[in-house]
Order: C-alpha cells, then structure tokens, then sequence
C-alpha cells in the first residue's frame, strides 16, 4: 500500500502544533501497519465526503483520505479539526 498526501492536506499540516504532527506520524505508522486498528476509528464518511473515510490523529484531528481506484493508493486529502470539516 502506497500513501500520498494531497496538495491541500500539506498545506493544512503545515498549520497544525508540532505535538500534532508527532501524533499524526505514530497514526500513520500505526494505519500502514493496520488501517483499521481500534486506536484510529477508521470509519466511512458521508454527505460531501461521500466515498471517504476519516481517522482519529489526536483529540478533535481528523485525517480524510480516499482509496484510488487502482485499489492500491491511500490519498490523504483533508486535515483538520472535526468542527471544520464537518460544518
């Protein structure tokens, strides 16, 4: 499995605290090694983000991402406080 960022999820990490960064990186560590480990709530999204699924990173975080359609490509695509992406 490949991961890659999407352009607007780099650059709403360069936003977020380096504590968020460092727990960004052990949840993606953690989802390459098992994408659906409890610690994630890896869950299906709807309404705009039909298609998509979210994961926890750290408190109110959430990490958006789509698999591509060759099966084998995560995109992750948005970033950002549950408050934000969910209005």
């Amino acid at each position: 499995m490949k991961i890659i960022f999407h352009k607007q999820f780099e650059k709403q990490l360069k936003k977020i605290t380096n504590k968020q960064k460092e727990s960004l990186q052990d949840k993606l560590k953690i989802f390459s090694e098992d994408p659906y480990n409890k610690i994630l709530n890896n869950h299906g999204l709807h309404g705009k983000y039909k298609n998509y699924r979210s994961i926890n990173v750290s408190g109110d975080l959430r990490a958006i991402f789509k698999l591509s359609e060759d099966g084998e490509t995560i995109v992750f695509a948005v970033l950002g406080k549950h408050s934000q992406l969910y209005s």
